[in-house]
This record gives C-alpha cells, sequence and structure tokens, in this order.
C-alpha cells in the first residue's frame, strides 16, 4: 500500500506535463469560425517534405507564449500546400496546380504567397479573410512575436513594418 501511495505521488513528477497546443484548423473551419466570432487568420503553409516545417512545429509551434498569443487573437489553419481538397473563397474556387512547385501547389498558397513558394511561410489575413502579408521561413518564438502583435493588435493600420520592427521589444516570456 506504500509503494502504490509513492508511486501516485511521484507519477506527475515523472510523467511530461500536459501542455496547450495550438488548435489548428482546417480552411474551412476557420471561415466558418470566423462567421460567428471575428479574429485575423494566420495560416502556416506547410508540406511533407519541409525539414523547417517540422522543427517549427516541434519548437516555435510549441512555446507557450506563442500558442497563448496565437490561440488568443487568430483563428490558426495549418494547410498542407500540395494535398489539401478544394477551397472556394469569394466564387474562387483553388485547387492543386499541377507542375506548381515539387508536387504540385494548391493555388490557394500560390495567391496568397503572392507565388513565391518557400516552406514553412505564414500567411496573416484580416477578419475578411484579405491578405494582410506573407512572411516566409522559419522562424523562432522571438523572431514570430513582432508579427504576430503587428497584425493581431493592428499597428500595421498606423504604421509601417519598418517603422515597427525597429522599435519593438519582445514580450513573450
Amino acid at each position: 500500500m506504500r509503494k502504490l501511495i509513492l508511486i501516485l505521488l511521484l507519477l506527475p513528477s515523472i510523467l511530461p506535463a500536459q501542455t496547450e497546443e495550438i488548435r489548428w484548423m482546417s480552411f474551412t473551419d476557420a471561415m466558418e469560425a470566423s462567421k460567428k466570432s471575428k479574429k485575423k487568420i494566420l495560416i502556416d503553409f506547410y508540406t511533407d517534405w519541409c525539414g523547417w516545417c517540422k522543427k517549427m512545429d516541434a519548437s516555435t509551434f510549441k512555446d507557450s507564449a506563442v500558442v497563448k498569443y496565437v490561440n488568443e487573437h487568430y483563428y490558426a489553419v495549418k494547410f498542407n500546400a500540395e494535398k489539401e481538397k478544394p477551397i472556394t473563397i469569394n466564387d474562387t474556387t483553388y485547387n492543386i496546380v499541377p507542375g506548381a512547385g515539387r508536387n504540385g501547389t494548391h493555388g490557394i498558397a500560390i495567391t496568397l504567397l503572392n507565388n513565391r513558394l518557400a516552406y514553412p511561410s505564414l500567411v496573416f489575413l484580416d477578419e475578411g479573410f484579405n491578405l494582410l502579408s506573407p512572411l516566409a521561413g522559419f522562424q523562432t518564438k522571438e523572431q514570430i512575436e513582432a508579427p504576430l502583435r503587428y497584425f493581431a493588435e493592428n499597428h500595421f493600420r498606423n504604421q509601417s513594418w519598418a517603422d515597427y520592427s525597429k522599435t519593438y521589444k519582445n514580450r513573450f516570456p
């Protein structure tokens, strides 16, 4: 009996802590959620073969401060740029475009990334699904904070990115 009590007391310190994760959703789910409650959209364009995408998933997108901020301020969309189903936005349907990129590329990725297919790439959309900005390449917690806040807190409405980023001080712990 003592052993059982000791094991139960030590178990929480042995097991890894359950951490909250970014609530990733499909593009379609983000469109539906946006009808009920408006938030900006953050899209993570990735591919199965992208090593930096996997590293960003394992580090930046697991950081508790990043997770909390993204979940509070964005509908986060995880989008495989080479495999997703057709998507219709404002009467335009986007599909995989054969021959674009390594394995064909989804038309929405081509459009939102301005035909600059690099992975990982993040795309920021406003509440009406209008493009605010793409952001190509791996981002650390320190690198991603400023653009997350720039768009979520509407600094882009009255300050250029160049001016904002010059004076920005990271606040994530």
